[in-house]
């Protein structure tokens, strides 16, 4: 009976650690961006560079180095393997910035934070492996609180379930959770800084 429970938890644990990687919550993030404030046209000339130049590239990345052997997992759990999936995401990004710059004569202010957040991941990487998806979650909820706040705390709540889903599924220590909330916390409030400095 306890086996089941157990199993039960660990399948939903999955479900909600899977949905949520911080690949599809920025996604789902980039979306509502776009078609809350632009017109279609504008929306698709905004997402569709990310979508092409960081996500689609990621993901194939990510697929490609696991059915070579070279990562372990989807998630990219162990340690060691983390180091080249952080390089070729920051070279996504800088390759984005660039294009952004020559298109539109500045740099994406959402996008070079994401980039801060993950050079901070990736120094934390050297010592201890901090959760990639508690740390993204709490920025994407840092992202739609500068817009709406009540979507801001909803998905506070979904970084804090997806945390523990990442212990429950021994993915990583409740230690290395709250490290990776505690980056993402630093890099959140700068940037909610940063965004009301420059409205003003």
């Amino acid at each position: 009976m306890e086996e089941k429970k157990t199993s039960a938890l660990h399948i939903i644990s999955r479900i909600i650690s899977d949905f949520f990687n911080p690949l599809v919550s920025l996604f789902i993030y980039f979306v509502y961006l776009s078609f809350q404030n632009y017109t279609f046209k504008q929306a698709t000339s905004h997402f569709l560079p990310i979508l092409l130049m960081v996500i689609i590239p990621v993901v194939v990345w990510l697929i490609w180095n696991v059915k070579t052997g070279r990562y372990t997992n989807m998630d990219v759990s162990n340690r060691v393997q983390r180091k080249s999936l952080y390089i070729f995401i920051a070279i996504c990004i800088v390759i984005y910035q660039i294009y952004h710059f020559v298109m539109n004569g500045f740099i994406d202010f959402v996008m070079l934070f994401i980039l801060i957040l993950l050079f901070a991941l990736q120094y934390s990487n050297l010592y201890i492996k901090s959760s990639m998806h508690t740390a993204f979650n709490i920025f994407v909820a840092a992202l739609f609180y500068a817009f709406d706040w009540k979507a801001g705390i909803f998905w506070f709540g979904i970084a804090a379930l997806v945390g523990i889903t990442r212990v429950i599924l021994k993915r990583h220590t409740v230690k290395e959770v709250f490290m990776g909330a505690g980056i993402a916390f630093l890099v959140s409030f700068i940037y909610l800084y940063c965004n009301i400095q420059f409205q003003h």
